[in-house]
């Protein structure tokens, strides 16, 4: 296959749809050797934070000199960068080579068994894990989960430690209504004995943790209890025990990174022994500057793209804006499908100067006409940018909603 009709092909699955379970991962990967056991990985889980916190460890034990997989979604700007090395994403020629590989397997699914076609998702975690587990070794790798975490195509291996960045109340027609019974999806790719990492103290969460984590003999790293973050992103210090960081400083903004930097300070520490280049200073180096597309992204000094797609990632973000952005005028652009809970989210940032909603190319894109009518509204999101210029410094531009959308304004503000 070209590298085109290795993307068609992939792409493809995704008339299949979302099937949660594991047997027709199970299956295609003992097709393949079981390639997953090969693997020293750490598993990351969660609703929000799961991408900047994979984004931490990989720049920590790949600064460390350590060869670092990781695997994530959605992308943003190149279907590549779901399977990466050390940050790089995999190289086009290796992306079709490990999609040969899989793609009779993939073939033969619904021929030989009664599980139906595999889902796009399926065929890309299957490919990640041959790639690392057999095609190209790693030393670690991190790997997202996709959509919970019992039922995830991921939850296939065994984890060196399971993160936890955030619970909250996204994709619930899947996961269940409530805190508790989301908690208890994500918190299903513990494995006995495995170091569970995680940032939460809502009371129904947290019970659904300890259970869970005592049965399988799980140690339990709580923030805020077992370690300590106190400060902000531009300085703060990190205590566990004895082990103290001090005056650590991070490339993203927002008190949230504070959190999802110190798990993966925590998880580092943890897995140190096994991994000994992995040091404080080096921690503290690569934290530094690690940054994430997508992310609270600063694209030019007043203009900031941010994936905050659910009622929990705007809080944040609306958090951030006030906190260290109290002395701009603040102009927000709002894009998102029509899953999400778009009228909480909009009244979230109507707080700020100005509030203006727009659609995009996606096929689950809300349409213009179906926004309340209350908020300002334009058919092109180029128009909205226009008014951004660089001597506009006491205003600040902000672009968020969708992961999608902010992928489409990043590519047309890079051209």
């Amino acid at each position: 296959m070209t590298y085109q009709e290795t993307l068609d092909w992939i792409h493809g699955q995704l008339k299949f749809g979302i099937k949660p379970g594991v047997k027709r991962m199970e299956w295609m990967l003992a097709e393949l050797g079981n390639p997953q056991d090969n693997l020293k990985a750490i598993h990351v889980v969660g609703t929000n934070g799961k991408g900047s916190t994979t984004n931490y460890l990989q720049s920590i034990f790949t600064k460390a000199g350590y060869e670092v997989g990781t695997f994530t979604s959605p992308y943003i700007m190149d279907f590549r960068e779901r399977i990466s090395l050390n940050g790089v994403m995999i190289p086009k020629e290796d992306l079709v080579k490990v999609a040969e590989m899989v793609k009779p397997v993939v073939d033969r699914l619904p021929l030989e068994t009664d599980l139906k076609s595999a889902t796009e998702f399926e065929i890309i975690t299957t490919m990640m894990f041959v790639y690392f587990g057999e095609i190209h070794p790693v030393d670690i790798a991190v790997i997202e989960a996709g959509l919970g975490g019992l039922h995830d195509s991921t939850n296939v291996f065994q984890p060196l430690a399971v993160v936890c960045p955030s619970i909250g109340l996204d994709h619930q027609a899947i996961l269940g209504e409530t805190y508790a019974e989301i908690a208890a999806q994500k918190v299903g790719v513990l494995k006995e004995k495995t170091p569970f990492i995680f940032a939460e103290d809502k009371t129904d969460v947290l019970e659904v943790f300890i259970k869970t984590a005592t049965t399988l003999s799980c140690p339990m790293y709580r923030l805020g209890q077992d370690f300590e973050a106190l400060g902000n992103s531009r300085a703060f210090d990190f205590a566990y025990r004895e082990e103290t960081l001090s005056a650590v400083k991070l490339a993203m903004p927002g008190q949230h990174q504070v959190a999802n930097a110190s798990l993966s300070i925590m998880t580092s520490l943890i897995l140190a022994p096994a991994y000994p280049k992995v040091t404080t200073a080096v921690i503290k180096e690569a934290l530094a500057e690690a940054k994430w597309l997508g992310r609270t992204e600063m694209i030019a000094d007043n203009l900031m793209i941010d994936g905050a797609h659910n009622d929990e990632s705007v809080a944040v973000l609306v958090n951030l804006l006030k906190s260290d952005y109290a002395d701009k005028k603040v102009h927000i652009l709002f894009a998102a499908i029509d899953t999400k809970p778009i009228n909480t989210m909009l009244e979230q940032l109507s707080d700020f100067d100005s509030l203006t909603v727009t659609t995009f190319d996606y096929p689950n894109a809300v349409a213009l006409e179906a926004y309340p009518t209350k908020y300002q509204r334009t058919t092109d999101f180029t128009q909205w940018l226009e008014q951004v210029s660089e001597e506009n410094d006491e205003q600040l531009f902000v672009v968020t909603g969708s992961l999608y959308f902010i992928s489409q304004v990043r590519t047309f503000l890079l051209k």
